[in-house]
Formats: C-alpha cells, structure tokens, sequence
C-alpha cells in the first residue's frame, strides 16, 4: 500500500517495446466515453503534495504520465494506493525528503516540473532533476522560475533546479511574461499556502488550471478569478485532505472527433464536458467543415462527412492558429492536420506555441498527403489526399495521435513504432478503438 502498485507499473515498462498495427478503411464508430483530462490530473496529483491529510481522485485518467508520477510521490515516501479502476488514495501526511526525488522517473515526464511550487512550499525547499517529456521544441521553465522567485524563493542551478525558501513563501503581485499552464500552476500552488495574498496577471486559464484550482478549493484553498487570466490566492496556514473527480479532457474528445471526420462514421462521445470547454475546438474543426452536435454533455459526430475547408471572405485561404485559452488548444494542431489532409481545400495551419510540432508532416506526406511544411510553426494542407499505409514512428503523444488517426483513414497497413509516446496521454486507445470498430492490434517487438 506504501508504494505504487505493480498494475501501475506494467505499462511503464512492458509497452515500451510495442508497436501499433492498424489496417485502415474501417469507420470508427459507436458509442464511448471521454477519460478525464490527463492535463489537469497531473497537476492534481502534485497538488497533493500540499494536503495535510489523505486525498481521494475519481476519474484519473490510467495512462503512463500519470502513472509515472504517482510512483514518483510513491519512491519519495508519499502512501499511494489503488482504490479501483481510476481512482486513487494519496497521502502525503507523513512528509518526504524534497530534495532527493528519482532522477530516472523524473527524467521521463515533464510533469515532475510540477513538484516544484507545492514542494517548496511545503517544505521550504525543492530539487527537481531535469524532467523529460515531449520532444516538441524548446519548453522554457523562466515562468516557473520568475513565479516562484516572486513569492520569495530562491533559485539555483544544481544539476537540476533547486528552488529554497527556508522561512517560507509570502505572497505577492506577480506578473507572468507567458501565459504557461505549468508555470502558472506552479505558482497557483505555491501561492495556496504562502503567507498573505497573491495575485497573479497573465495567468493561464486553460480548463486544466481551472479544475486544479477547484480541486485547492475544496482542500481548503481562498481563490477568485478561477476562469480568467487574474488570479487572486489568499494563501492558507494548511490545506486539508478532500476527494475529488477530474474533469473530462477536451484534447481526447477532439481527438475522437478527428477519428470520427476522417473514417466517415457515427460517434458518440459521453462525458465530453460543457459547451466551455468545447467550444474553441468546435469553432477551429468547423473551419474544416466537420459538424458536431452536443446536447449537455454528450458529443455526436453525425456519419459520412464530406469535410471542406471553409475559405475566408473573398475566398483566401483560412488559416488555423492555436494559442493561449480560450483560443483553438495546441494539443489538437495536430489532429487538426490530420483532418485537413481528407477535406476539400486548402489551408494553413499556424501552430504558434512549439518550436517542432508540425515536423512530423513529413510521415504523412510519405503516406501521400499533400502538406507543404512552410517552417517549424506553419504547414499547407490541400486535400483529400488518398492515403496509403506506411511503417512510422510517434515522436510525442499528439503527433502520434496524428498518425493513428490517418492510418485509420489510409488504404492498407500502417505500423506505427514508439508506441509509448501515444500511451502517455491515451488510456488503452487500442482496446477503446477496436470497441469502435478499428481494425488494429498492439504487438510487442
């Protein structure tokens, strides 16, 4: 019980030596339901690391990040235990040393970043190893830095980052120079037991950060503005223990929704969240001519779509841009490629907040897609291409989605390898797509 269970393990180790085999032209279609949001589960779980007695999550979404850091807190001497399938007990109450956490676990997620704001104030000190995650470009750590300094933490390079702050953290006003999620996350936790009163501009407002500071709320936290970019955290002596259940993730239910557009078939998507979170990605999806129903919290994809980008006035080429919430999520530019390689017209997407995230085109291009990649932020896309099976390799978890997505859609066998890449940020998407009708099966190599 004192440590992360061998269930929590196995698909850390085992799948990195699987790959995808998918043989496309089958409609995804059916019925399934939207995991919660990997995005806001991780900060979640962090933010545990603050609570004074015993917290229980519903809906964690059962996926590699997630699993990594659960066994992180696990190896720092935090009592985790599997309560049932997506859900379970984190106790932090016994304290940890926080300043010795395993660099290998840390070194694979990107979420162990996350450590930082709730550690260090805490425990007046923190040292975090370089994290890991997507190879998507440079992903800059000068917010978490600037916020945490601003609340009177110190900060060092010591072969990793070391944060200390041995009298405690005062709250301040504090301007960010980027809205990061993370950054901003770090902060807001931070914030929660600091002395006095933070305010924060420039904050990212993401639904993720929004469901973490509804989850500090019900441990207890003083926070307004959750929703909007000013954040004003009335920091707290403590904060207690709570249960809680993670919001639906936005990023997977547009993934189905790609799925759905590319393969021409009916889909229903429960538990898709509200119209809140839905929305920028209905707005950037119909610019490709994909329709969508949603009635409360229930998504429909109505079957064979003829997708067509929708061109400006005056017919110019649309253009497709993410940025900051509430605009069009990062994390669907690449679905949103996908997409536009199986619709009438032509169309520019603007992938604005990663250096290298539409460098994987050139796998699609070899599956025959017509992408003309103008640079690392920005790709044309004419369609419908005919597509055709190919052997590939996922460099990080949206990119793959990417792929898997297009292979659904191509003529023939593809294989895709780096299979580990997808599972960081889908809950068993092999088992759930055959359930809709997918042809493919997860082979180990």
């Amino acid at each position: 019980m004192s440590s992360a269970p061998a269930a929590a393990a196995d698909p850390v180790t085992v799948r990195k030596n699987e790959r995808f085999v998918i043989e496309g032209g089958h409609p995804i279609a059916g019925t399934i339901r939207a995991s919660a949001n990997k995005n806001a589960a991780l900060p979640i779980v962090a933010a545990c690391m603050l609570a004074t007695e015993p917290v229980v999550l519903h809906d964690v979404p059962d996926i590699v990040d997630v699993m990594l850091l659960v066994e992180l807190l696990a190896t720092a001497g935090v009592t985790t235990e599997r309560l049932g399938p997506n859900s379970w007990r984190i106790d932090a109450s016994g304290g940890v040393d926080p300043t010795h956490l395993d660099a290998g676990l840390c070194e694979r997620i990107r979420g162990s970043l996350l450590l930082a704001g709730p550690l260090v104030a805490r425990y007046g000190e923190v040292w975090i190893p370089v994290p890991g995650g997507d190879t998507i470009g440079r992903r800059r750590v000068d917010t978490h830095v600037i916020a945490l300094q601003s609340l009177g933490a110190t900060f060092t390079w010591d072969e990793g980052y070391r944060f200390e702050a041995r009298d405690g953290l005062v709250g301040g006003h504090m301007f960010l120079d980027e809205p990061s999620v993370t950054g901003t996350e770090n902060a807001i936790m931070a914030a929660s037991i600091a002395k006095g009163t933070t305010v924060i501009e420039n904050a990212a407002c993401e639904p993720h950060v929004q469901d973490l500071c509804r989850f500090l709320v019900v441990l207890g936290a003083k926070i307004d503005g959750i929703g909007s970019n000013v954040l004003t955290i009335h920091g707290q002596a403590k904060l207690g223990g709570g249960e809680y259940t993670i919001q639906p993730d936005h990023i997977e239910v547009g993934s189905f929704v790609g799925l759905a557009a590319v393969t021409g078939g009916e889909l229903i998507i429960e538990n898709a969240g509200d119209i809140s979170q839905l929305r920028p990605m209905l707005v950037g999806f119909g610019k490709l001519g994909v329709d969508m129903e949603l009635e409360g919290t229930t998504l429909r994809v109505p079957p064979e779509q003829r997708l067509h980008v929708r061109d400006d006035l005056g017919g110019h080429i649309t253009k497709l841009e993410d940025g900051p919430w509430p605009n069009f999520p990062a994390d669907l530019t690449s679905t949103a490629v996908a997409i536009a390689t199986q619709a009438t017209g032509t169309i520019m997407i603007f992938e604005k907040m990663f250096e290298t995230r539409l460098v994987f085109t050139d796998k699609l291009v070899a599956m025959g897609a017509r992408i003309v990649l103008c640079d690392p932020h920005r790709a044309v896309i004419s369609g419908p291409a005919r597509l055709s099976g190919i052997r590939m390799e996922s460099p990080d978890i949206r990119a793959g989605m990417s792929l898997l997505t297009c292979a659904l859609a191509a003529d023939g066998r593809s294989v895709i390898q780096n299979v580990q890449q997808i599972d960081r940020g889908y809950e068993r998407i092999d088992e759930r797509l055959r359930s809709l009708g997918a042809q493919i099966e997860r082979v180990t190599t």
